[in-house]
């Protein structure tokens, strides 16, 4: 009898096929929010004409340079009509989503349409990957209608601990591009290098970007390598990799560490510490003592000076400024310290520094910039090494201006910050730190982190920006090791950030994968 209704079933489906879901047929990464599949292909060979206004003048020439990767022959032709593949501006499609696009593909032609060039780059790495689909080149006509589910698709790169160099950022770059990524956090400063040029101060590059040795094998290991390690970006190379990055719609976050993380920096100029004593760069991994003197103008003035620097480099709208992870020894012994914590009603060290970050968050206001950092910004704690006593916070708070890039604590933070008004970036570090194994951070638990915390109301939910993922270097020396790590758990995180929850499926990822 079982056997009897199966005949029937595989009868009916010959004679009276089923309509395939849009999900069990295409499958892209990231899943777009809707796929519509009509019957027919679309054949492209040949010389294929690229048609565009010119507002999009660099995204055609991206376009031309990806088919040509794939073999084809393109031609562009600025507002040419009837050309093979039209890219167009649109002020009325998807007006409330202005990263959205939407891709046609007829019996004719392909169109991409979108409010903004953004959304019409995107329709391109749709594009790209149906094509490297179907290897026939024949296209399946089909409408697709897409937009982000969160605005902030991040991936971090820490070079601070081991410099990997011009081509790589770029390549990394072209990765976040084809996976939709929009944002690079750049780690460029910490404990154990500094590795971008400001001339106001050039040891920092000079001292701070050289270390004679790094620790192998884990934190604490205390056995070093016995080799050194240097490099920085000059500031020409800064603003090349700007551009390569705007070119692909990425907005690059530099990360400068204060009032913490500071080793590398001292050790360039002793009087940027609290103690005033000359170091050398570590090589040691994990949290050191050293910290900024944030009760000296000079070095007030000596970090926005670096920052005014930072600032003409990069045109992003927030500056990441760090703030995780300040031992607060070397403050709580002080009498400099400790005068200008009295002078300015400062109960406790965390306090401090919350005072500290709101006069850095308020001259990058002034200078249009909005300022970002881990969530010790708000004076939480976090550490073992940091006392109830030494965190209580009365009065001082965090300025509501600043973003809270949340990875550490209990998990009940983030909803307290977002509950107290703070727009935030969850990237919770036993979901998101791909320095972390596999055995840790399986793919399937990768790809099933959700940014937004459960019982948030509808208005408390516009505070999650988005989803960040971490590449910390400290054991992470060469490329290699670093790629390992990173693909393919980028695109889970990638995924996250784009897809509506309603369209994930893990088991539909794993398989396009294979051919990604």
């Amino acid at each position: 009898m079982r056997i009897t209704y199966i005949l029937i079933f595989l009868l009916a489906a010959t004679f009276f096929p089923f309509p395939l879901k849009a999900e069990d047929s295409i499958r892209l990464i990231p899943q777009p929010a809707e796929i519509r599949i009509q019957s027919g292909t679309l054949p492209i060979s040949g010389s294929i004409d690229i048609s565009y206004s010119p507002i999009l003048n660099k995204e055609a020439t991206l376009l031309s340079k990806y088919l040509q990767e794939s073999e084809l022959t393109v031609q562009l032709h600025p507002d040419k009509p009837g050309a093979m593949i039209q890219l167009q501006i649109s002020p009325t499609v998807l007006p409330a989503h202005k990263e959205g696009y939407i891709l046609q593909i007829s019996n004719r032609n392909i169109q991409i349409k979108s409010p903004s060039s953004t959304g019409i780059f995107y329709g391109i790495q749709s594009l790209r990957q149906l094509i490297g689909k179907y290897p026939d080149r024949r296209l399946p006509q089909l409408t697709i209608t897409d937009y982000p589910n969160f605005s902030w698709r991040a991936f971090m790169l820490d070079e601070a601990r081991y410099f990997k160099g011009k081509e790589v950022v770029c390549r990394l770059l072209d990765q976040m591009a084809y996976l939709k990524m929009n944002t690079f956090h750049w780690h460029l400063t910490d404990d154990q290098g500094w590795r971008i040029e400001i001339k106001k101060f050039p040891k920092l590059t000079e001292i701070g970007s050289y270390r004679d040795s790094s620790e192998i094998n884990h934190f604490e290991s205390d056995v070093f390598d016995g080799k050194p390690h240097s490099g920085y970006y000059t500031q020409k190379e800064i603003k090349e990799i700007v551009k390569y990055a705007r070119e692909r719609h990425i907005n690059i976050v530099p990360e400068i560490e204060m009032p913490g993380h500071a080793s590398a920096a001292i050790a360039s100029y002793p009087w940027l510490g609290t103690n005033n004593e000359s170091i050398k760069v570590p090589g040691k991994f994990g949290v050191h003592y050293n910290v900024y003197n944030v009760a000296d103008p000079k070095v007030l003035d000596a970090l926005k000076d670096i920052l005014t620097e930072v600032i003409e480099l990069f045109p992003s709208p927030v500056i990441h400024i760090g703030g995780d992870e300040v031992k607060y020894n070397q403050w709580k012994e002080s009498p400099i310290v400790q005068a200008y914590m009295q002078k300015h009603a400062l109960q406790t060290p965390a306090e401090l520094q919350v005072h500290f970050t709101n006069g850095i968050s308020n001259w990058l206001s002034s200078k249009g910039k909005r300022m970002m950092g881990w969530n010790e910004i708000t004076g939480s704690k976090l550490h073992e090494y940091q006392s109830s006593t030494d965190t209580a916070i009365q009065n001082e708070k965090l300025a509501k201006n600043a973003i809270v890039h949340c990875w550490k604590g209990d998990y009940s933070l983030i909803k307290e910050a977002i509950e107290n008004g703070y727009d935030i970036v969850n990237a919770y570090h036993e979901y998101t730190y791909l320095d972390y194994d596999y055995k840790k951070i399986p793919l399937e638990k990768a790809y099933h982190f959700n940014p937004v915390p459960e019982g948030l109301t509808v208005g408390q939910r516009i505070h999650v920006l988005g989803v960040s993922c971490q590449m910390w270097g400290e054991f992470i020396p060469t490329v290699e090791s670093m790629d390992k790590l990173l693909f393919p758990r980028i695109a889970a995180y990638a995924e996250t950030g784009w897809c509506l929850e309603k369209n994930k499926n893990f088991q539909q990822f794993s398989a396009a994968l294979k051919t990604h």
